[in-house]
């Protein structure tokens, strides 16, 4: 095709920053940090970039919604050093965590059901329990319990000869239920009003809207990723198909900018 536009078109930082939104220190930084590979350099010693530099900013850009910063960074990196298979592995631990967190929001919507359809009995039961028991049942540590404890999200009462805390079904449940919301990404002070929600109304109709919006997020979070597959993709196969078997997604490019 004549010219190859991989070394005929010259972009600035300035073209590629305002290309995606972004500012000329982010696509230094991005540099710097292995994210894009490194620029050529004028005998003046400015940057100059290329339309590769820019596919692989676009292939960033696009992985970060659902893979996070650190992840995304550490796919481009991968494929710019030519380890394809690192950045397919980062990928599928990615893909892994969301059926993970998938299976972690059945198990709260379960558990939900469970407790909507039982509910708790007031008085002394014979399902109470300590709090090493509970620690161990949840496969967490007892200073956990404690610090949920702290935070008011589990409510233990205090046996009047030992002082040992003992926990009924409801704050079983409470535990239960904050431990889930823990693995399915929420912060402390957020579960706070959920379970407060909880003791007030009982069931599941408290966290309808919260599991909808959870359902919401991992929706999100499934189609922003094959968003950054076909953007990694196409970088990769616009570095197959190069006119000069350049691979710029996968190889350092040239040593120095044509002239200006």
């Amino acid at each position: 095709m004549g010219q190859n536009l991989q070394s005929a078109v010259r972009l600035r930082p300035v073209d590629l920053a305002r290309g995606h939104g972004l500012s000329t220190q982010a696509v230094r930084n991005y540099e710097d940090a292995g994210i894009l590979p490194a620029a050529v350099r004028t005998p003046s010693g400015y940057r100059v970039y290329t339309p590769w530099h820019a596919r692989a900013l676009r292939a960033f850009l696009a992985l970060v919604p659902g893979h996070g910063h650190r992840t995304a960074a550490a796919i481009m990196r991968a494929v710019h050093d030519g380890a394809t298979g690192e950045a397919f592995r980062l990928i599928d631990e990615s893909h892994a965590q969301l059926l993970d967190d998938r299976r972690t929001l059945r198990a709260v919507e379960q558990a939900l059901r469970d407790l909507d359809s039982t509910g708790p009995s007031p008085g002394p039961r014979p399902g109470d329990t300590f709090v090493g028991p509970l620690a161990a049942r949840l496969r967490i540590r007892p200073a956990t319990l404690r610090t949920w404890e702290r935070a008011g999200l589990v409510r233990p009462r205090r046996d009047p000869q030992t002082g040992y805390r003992v926990y009924d079904e409801a704050a079983q449940r409470d535990a239960q239920l904050t431990h889930q919301l823990r693995r399915g990404g929420y912060l402390l002070e957020q579960i706070g009003p959920l379970i407060d929600r909880v003791r007030t109304a009982g069931g599941l109709e408290p966290l309808e809207a919260t599991l909808h919006e959870w359902h919401g997020r991992l929706t999100d979070r499934g189609r922003a990723m094959l968003a950054g597959a076909a953007a990694l993709e196409a970088c990769l196969r616009a570095d197959e198909g190069s006119e000069d078997g350049q691979r710029p997604c996968l190889s350092e490019p040239p040593a120095a900018a044509p002239p200006a």
